[in-house]
C-alpha cells in the first residue's frame, strides 16, 4: 500500500507543476497579464494558436479533475494505511505474551502506589526543627465571642 501511496504521491506532484504551468500559458481577455507580457503581444498566438484558448482551458479542466481525484485517493490510501496500522499494534499488543514481571489479566492487576514527593521533604523540614529549638510566641486561646 505504501508503493500506491508513494507513486500517486509523485503523480500529484507532476500534476501540480502541469496544471501550474497551463494556467501560466493561458491569454487574459485582454492580453493584460501575464502570457501577453511574457512572450509579447501576439507571440502567444503564434507559438500555440489563435484557438489556444480552448486547448488550455481543457487542459486545464482534465488536471484540476486528475488533481482531484488523486487527492481523494490518496486520502483514502492513507486513512486505510493508518487504520491497519492501529490494529497491527492492537494486534500485536494482544498476542504478546505475559512476562514474569506482569500479570495473566490487566484488568485485575492493581497499580502500583504512588510515592508522595513531599515525604522526603517533610522529613528533612522535621530533622531540621527537632535540631533547632522553636519558640513561638503564640496568643492563647479565647474563649468564643459572646452571642447577642
Amino acid at each position: 500500500m505504501l508503493i500506491a501511496i508513494y507513486i500517486l504521491s509523485f503523480f500529484l506532484v507532476l500534476d501540480c507543476l502541469f496544471l501550474g504551468l497551463i494556467i501560466l500559458m493561458q491569454l487574459p481577455k485582454k492580453e493584460a497579464g501575464l502570457g501577453g507580457a511574457a512572450f509579447g503581444g501576439g507571440t502567444v498566438d503564434a507559438l500555440i494558436g489563435a484557438g489556444a484558448g480552448n486547448v488550455l482551458t481543457k487542459a486545464t479542466k482534465w488536471s484540476s479533475i486528475v488533481f482531484f481525484v488523486l487527492i481523494i485517493s490518496l486520502s483514502i490510501l492513507h486513512s486505510k494505511n493508518a487504520r491497519s496500522g492501529v490494529t497491527a499494534v492492537s494486534e500485536q499488543l494482544a498476542n504478546q505474551k505475559p512476562t514474569a514481571g506482569q500479570t495473566a489479566t490487566p484488568e485485575s492487576a492493581t497499580p502500583a502506589p504512588v510515592a508522595n514527593p513531599l515525604s522526603s521533604l517533610t522529613v528533612a523540614t522535621n530533622a531540621a526543627s527537632a535540631a533547632t529549638p522553636v519558640t513561638s510566641n503564640t496568643v492563647p486561646a479565647t474563649p468564643d465571642a459572646p452571642k447577642q
